[in-house]
């Protein structure tokens, strides 16, 4: 069959969840009969069977990447939006968003048909959608797949052909969607923190998708961790892995850290929370430690003594653009059972406004996915 015999067999319209703007949970609508996209020049036409929530989806949808949005990410913020964005820098990058948009970064699913230039062969691969749209080597034009171009929360999504990647697994579509953000942001910063066997880690927001990512990816490495964590979670994400819990209402990080690490120290920081914490978990790092963060749920202004950088040679890392390699390397994982998936609910896709409520509100371990 060819590829314009395929094309003929796929619908006109879809099922999908398409965001209308910048606020709350209202600007998610629901449509039975949004047209399904073609596939352009370099580009697959993905059916999609699963897709992962994300912060970024929220942030993205509540524009709360615009500095002059002060607090993290709470329920109400979440929910309803906040009052003081600024829409010509309300993306990941500090540029506007295009709406309608289809969001939804963790697509899995098999390719239904392909554009100009791309290989008849993949039709019916199973593939994993790598979040990065990179057009070149300048990460200033990179974008992200739900941000600056149409995601997985609808039944077809298109994506750059090198953005497929193939993945061969038992696992199902949904268990597969709990990977691709969480596990390459966890392993972007993981790279930076480079955790060498026998150190200490500490990571933050640790029951969260990325925080169970980087547990696993941790220990991969040979290193131990120092999780935080809601003390009500504790049993299951040490269950996970780590080899021991701070519960994050703690009133000294430095001094629990020190209770339990052979140094009294860490000699990395995993981070996605920053807020009040921040400058403790400064402290708790070793001469020489290294630092990376990925996000600031708690609150993205912080305050810590810059002479713990200054004096004792730390290293601090952003780190959000990830290389292709990365994501590569988290699909081989998956292939040689390294690592494993951390599912903690399904919603369908019409439900997608319950399940970011319930992701808002973090009483679960791991990752919610929408079932296409």
């Amino acid at each position: 069959m060819g590829t314009s015999d395929v094309m003929q067999a796929i619908p006109a319209t879809m099922r999908a969840m398409v965001t209308t703007g910048h606020g709350g949970l209202e600007k998610l609508e629901f449509h039975s009969d949004w047209p399904v996209p073609r596939p352009a020049p370099g580009e697959v036409l993905i059916k999609v069977g699963a897709c992962g929530c994300n912060n970024t989806d929220i942030n993205t949808r509540t524009a709360w990447y615009s500095e002059s949005v002060k607090t993290g990410i709470t329920s109400d913020g979440g929910a309803g939006g906040f009052d003081e964005i600024q829409p010509e820098a309300a993306s990941w990058g500090g540029r506007p968003i295009a709406f309608p948009r289809i969001q939804g970064a963790d697509a899995v699913g098999r390719i239904a048909t392909v554009g100009e230039g791309v290989d008849a062969g993949r039709i019916g691969e199973r593939v994993m959608v790598d979040g990065w749209l990179r057009p070149g080597d300048d990460i200033e034009k990179w974008g992200y797949w739900g941000s600056e171009a149409d995601g997985g929360f609808a039944e077809f999504a298109t994506c750059p052909n090198e953005n497929a990647v193939k993945v061969e697994s038992v696992l199902s579509d949904t268990e597969l969607a709990t990977f691709m953000v969480a596990f390459s942001t966890a392993e972007g910063m993981i790279r930076h923190v480079d955790p060498k066997p026998g150190e200490w880690v500490l990571v933050t927001g640790a029951s969260g998708g990325v925080g169970t990512a980087a547990i696993q990816l941790v220990k991969r490495r040979g290193a131990h961790v120092v999780a935080l964590c809601a003390a009500a979670k504790a049993d299951e994400v040490k269950a996970l892995g780590a080899d021991a819990i701070v519960a994050r209402d703690t009133d000294d990080l430095v001094a629990a850290i020190a209770a339990i690490t052979p140094s009294g120290q860490v000699e990395g920081v995993v981070d996605v929370v920053g807020g009040p914490l921040f400058g403790a978990m400064i402290a708790a790092l070793r001469t020489g430690g290294r630092y990376a963060s990925s996000g600031a749920i708690a609150g993205p202004e912080v305050n810590f003594n810059l002479r713990h950088l200054v004096y004792r040679d730390l290293e601090f890392h952003g780190s959000t653009c990830t290389p292709p390699e990365v994501f590569h390397d988290v699909v081989r994982y998956i292939k040689t059972g390294e690592v494993h998936p951390v599912l903690s609910a399904t919603y369908p896709l019409e439900q997608l406004a319950e399940a970011q409520a319930a992701f808002l509100e973090k009483n679960y371990i791991g990752k919610i996915v929408i079932e296409i």
